[in-house]
C-alpha cells in the first residue's frame, strides 16, 4: 500500500506536469493570435486575386495554358500539410488519416507526395511513399518566400508533365474548437472559387474589370500568383489551426491534471486518517490494558 510519502511525491509530480501544460497552453494562445491574423490578413488579398482571375478567364473563349491542361489522373502529387511538433492532440493522426483516405480513394494510382511540417515527414516516411521534395520548420512561421519556392516546385513538375493532378491535405482553420480536413485540387486549376463562395454566388459576383493588357498575357500572370496564393493559404490554415488544437489539449490535460491532483488528495487524507485513528486505537487499547 502507498505511503503518505508517495503520494505526496505523486502530487507533487503531476503539480509539475500541470504548470507545463499550463505554460504551453499560454504559448500556444499568443501564437495562435498571430497566426490568426496572418490568416486572416491574406484572406482579403486571395479573394480578390480569385475574383480578377474568374473575370480574366470569362473573357476568354477557350483559355490556354500549361497549368489549365487537363490529363488523365494517372501520376497525383499531395501536399500534405502536418505539424511541425506534437502535443497538439489528434491534430497530426487527423490529418494522416485524411491524407490515407484520399489515397484509398484513387485505387492504382502512383502517389509522389510533398510533406511540409516534421510530424507529417516522418509518417510518410515510414510508410514507405516516395518523396518530390520535403519543408519542415516551416510552419511555425510562414514565409511567401517558402510558399513561392513550394509552388515552383509543384508548377515545375505538372508543366514538364512529372505528375497529372495536384492536390493539397491540410486543415482548415475554423475557430479554436474546430478545423475541417480539407483535400483541394490544385492542379489543373478548374473552378475558381475563394473557398467560401458557391458556384451560384462566384457567379452573380462576377466583376468585368478594365485590362490594359491582353487577357492571354493577364492569365499567363495571374495563374502562378494563383497557385502561389493557395499554397500560402494553406499553410497559414494548417499554422493556426495547430496551434489552436494544441492549446485546447494543452487546456484539456492542465484541467485532468487539477482532477488526478484532487484524487489524489482526496486518497492521501483517507489514508492518513485511517493512520491516525489506527494510531488512536492503539493508544486508546494500551492505556485500556495498563489500567
Amino acid at each position: 500500500m502507498p505511503t503518505l510519502l508517495d503520494f505526496r511525491r505523486r502530487i507533487r509530480s503531476v503539480k509539475n506536469t500541470q504548470q507545463i501544460t499550463r505554460a504551453m497552453k499560454f504559448v500556444a494562445a499568443a501564437r495562435l493570435r498571430r497566426a490568426q491574423e496572418a490568416a486572416l490578413a491574406a484572406r482579403p488579398y486571395a479573394k480578390e486575386l480569385v475574383r480578377v482571375l474568374r473575370s480574366t478567364m470569362a473573357r476568354i473563349e477557350s483559355p490556354e495554358h500549361p497549368l489549365l491542361a487537363k490529363r488523365a489522373e494517372e501520376r497525383i502529387l499531395v501536399l500534405v500539410l502536418a505539424g511541425e511538433r506534437g502535443l497538439a492532440g489528434a491534430f497530426n493522426t487527423n490529418i494522416l488519416k485524411k491524407a490515407a483516405e484520399f489515397y484509398r480513394s484513387k485505387p492504382g494510382k502512383k502517389f509522389t507526395v510533398i510533406p511540409i511540417g516534421k510530424k507529417g515527414r516522418d509518417a510518410l516516411r515510414r510508410a514507405g511513399f516516395t518523396f518530390a521534395g520535403e519543408y519542415v520548420n516551416v510552419l511555425s512561421k510562414v514565409d511567401f518566400g517558402i510558399a513561392r519556392e513550394i509552388s515552383k516546385l509543384v508548377t515545375d513538375l505538372y508543366v514538364e508533365e512529372k505528375v497529372d493532378a495536384v492536390y493539397m491535405v491540410f486543415s482548415e482553420f475554423k475557430n479554436v474548437i474546430s478545423a475541417d480536413l480539407t483535400v483541394e485540387k490544385l492542379l489543373p486549376v478548374e473552378k475558381i472559387t475563394t473557398g467560401e463562395e458557391t458556384e451560384a454566388e462566384a457567379a452573380s459576383s462576377q466583376i468585368d474589370y478594365i485590362y490594359e493588357q491582353p487577357e492571354q498575357q493577364l492569365l499567363a500572370r495571374l495563374l502562378p500568383r494563383y497557385v502561389e496564393t493557395q499554397v500560402l493559404r494553406s499553410m497559414l490554415e494548417s499554422c493556426a489551426a495547430e496551434h489552436a488544437a494544441r492549446m485546447t489539449a494543452m487546456e484539456a490535460a492542465t484541467k485532468n491534471a487539477g482532477e488526478v491532483i484532487e484524487g489524489l488528495t482526496l486518497h492521501m487524507n483517507k489514508v492518513r486518517q485511517a493512520a491516525i485513528t489506527k494510531e488512536i486505537i492503539e493508544i486508546v487499547s494500551g492505556a485500556s490494558y495498563t489500567a
